[in-house]
């Protein structure tokens, strides 16, 4: 059974990034510390990434960057980033978990686990493999465009970022699609700074994803598997907010 979180959706700059992760049965499957990656502190987020990606039978971590989630919308690019993280993965699952949202059109069943970063180990596998490689990337990302604090706050809306954003304006990392971004780009007259690249991290099972260039995955037809939500009730996307912005001082 294979698990599916992203992490990233309530930022208003950076990438958002998806994971997906098979743990094998047994005592090789219990992950010591493992736990939804926004209860972790990021020391503990770095010591069960180590143990996710040296005992999973397979991992995967898909990259959106930015400007994808201005060009196609927040929620299109979770659902395709969660799925081609999935299709990625090197052993093929019988059984999906995904967190909070219902992905379609990966050829085998599949349910929507409110919180299930909170429940299922696979899915909290798969939430610290994404928190930890985006991370990673605005750590990065702090040291081309140090005037907005993205070591500290990773891209998310705090007092600090939102007052940088009103006395530089957004850089070219931050999703103009969001209203206060849009906002404080109308009050600095210039352009944004020229984009480089996100790195991708640990070599070949971190993938940089171009939602809008990249050929959809070879997968069985859809209809060979199902979809549900484990909650019985369909969460609904939202434009601004994700899960982990509730997130606050160490644990971002």
């Amino acid at each position: 059974m294979a698990g599916a979180d992203e992490a990233g959706r309530g930022a208003c700059a950076g990438p958002l990034v998806a994971g997906a992760a098979i743990l094998p049965e047994g005592k090789r499957g219990e992950v010591p510390g493992l736990a939804d990656s926004k209860l972790l502190t990021p020391a503990a987020r770095e010591r069960v990434y180590q143990e996710v990606v040296s005992r999973a039978l397979a991992w995967s971590v898909m990259i959106i960057p930015a400007t994808e989630v201005d060009a196609r919308g927040l929620h299109v690019c979770n659902l395709a980033a969660m799925r081609r993280a999935l299709a990625s993965l090197t052993t093929s699952p019988e059984y999906v978990l995904t967190d909070g949202f219902p992905v379609d059109g990966l050829g085998v069943p599949g349910l929507a686990v409110w919180k299930g970063d909170r429940v299922a180990a696979c899915v909290a596998a798969a939430s610290v493999l994404a928190k930890v490689t985006r991370d990673r990337i605005m750590v990065e990302m702090d040291d081309r465009f140090p005037d907005y604090g993205f070591a500290v706050h990773k891209g998310y809306i705090t007092e600090e970022h939102s007052s940088a954003l009103l006395r530089h304006g957004p850089c070219a990392e931050h999703r103009f699609s969001y209203v206060n971004v849009a906002a404080a780009s109308g009050r600095v007259n210039r352009p944004p700074r020229a984009r480089r690249p996100v790195s991708a991290f640990d070599g070949q099972q971190t993938l940089l994803f171009d939602a809008s260039t990249a050929a959809q995955p070879v997968l069985p037809d859809a209809a060979e598997g199902t979809v549900g939500v484990a909650s019985g009730d369909q969460p609904q996307p939202s434009p601004m907010v994700g899960e982990d912005e509730a997130m606050e001082g160490e644990n971002r």
